[in-house]
């Protein structure tokens, strides 16, 4: 061969290797490329990437007054009461220290109207419906909730310590609720239970000395032992199927989302979530009927 053919075949292989060398590191950079370009998509919900209402602050809303037990003193800032307190596990888990959440007052029936919002999510046992998830977003529901068994003061149920111990007795349930469902499948009274119109009438019947007891959702019995029946008692709680779901509310299509079903998905999935509600809505307020 010609040196000068010879020459430009070395050449041309040490060309190839050189190419072939360069295309295994472009390679190595595009897989590396391509892990640095997946990061921020990994890091979606970093709290430099959140799209917030206010910059560098975590807007919270709720309604005012802030009833307890899912807020103290009526101050949603304190941290104190189930709600105020799920309200700052998810803001840390957003990254986001006390310091860097502000609340802001919006009243119930404002939350779930459609149009844009001027809070970055909202806490308020609002219960998901398909209705109202037209118009908002909802987060993964942070609470599920049980059914309750109150009495008036001098009811045999009072003294109730298991369901087992409530079959015998004169139990009153509101129609068109998952409440006689529950009584008959958890409790199994010997006797049918005494089925209401509405609320109000289980309380006149509760305040007649009508039945010894009546099961209505967790929040309900919270609410009617509170304001609406004298010298009664939440005798305990227990876990039913079909209970009402709360979860936080977002405006419709919000960019955060996603970052917020994943901070109450890993609360729940830590057992936080349930902590919280033994915490604030459990214990002697409402023991567990087993």
């Amino acid at each position: 061969m010609p040196p000068s053919r010879l020459a430009a075949l070395l050449s041309t292989v040490a060309l190839a290797f050189a190419v072939g060398a360069c295309g295994g590191d472009d390679s190595s950079d595009t897989s590396s490329s391509a892990g640095s370009s997946a990061s921020p998509a990994a890091n979606a919900c970093a709290k430099s990437r959140l799209d917030l209402y206010e910059p560098g602050t975590l807007t919270i809303g709720t309604d005012k007054p802030a009833f307890p037990p899912y807020f103290e003193d009526d101050d949603p800032k304190n941290g104190k009461g189930f709600e105020s307190a799920v309200a700052y596990a998810v803001a840390d888990e957003l990254g986001f220290g006390k310091d860097e959440v502000t609340w802001t007052t919006v009243p119930f029936n404002s939350s779930y109207a459609p149009g844009p919002k001027q809070f970055d999510f909202d806490i308020n046992q609002i219960s998901i419906t398909p209705q109202r998830a037209k118009r908002v977003d909802f987060s993964e529901p942070y609470f599920t909730a049980p059914q309750a068994v109150i009495a008036p003061a001098g009811s045999p149920a009072l003294g109730a310590k298991s369901l087992a111990d409530l079959a015998d007795k004169k139990i009153g349930v509101q129609v068109g609720t998952t409440s006689l469902e529950a009584v008959e499948a958890s409790i199994k009274p010997t006797q049918q239970p005494l089925v209401f119109n509405d609320s109000n009438d289980v309380v006149r019947a509760l305040d007649g000395n009508r039945v010894d007891a009546a099961v209505v959702d967790l929040p309900t019995a919270f609410y009617l032992t509170a304001a609406e029946l004298k010298d009664s008692k939440i005798v305990g709680q227990f876990a039913a199927p079909g209970g009402d779901e709360w979860g936080l509310l977002l405006e419709k299509d919000s960019k955060l989302t996603d970052c917020v079903n994943q901070a109450v998905k890993k609360l729940a999935d830590e057992g936080e979530l349930k902590r919280l509600q033994d915490q604030y809505m459990g214990g002697e307020a409402a023991p567990e009927l087993n």
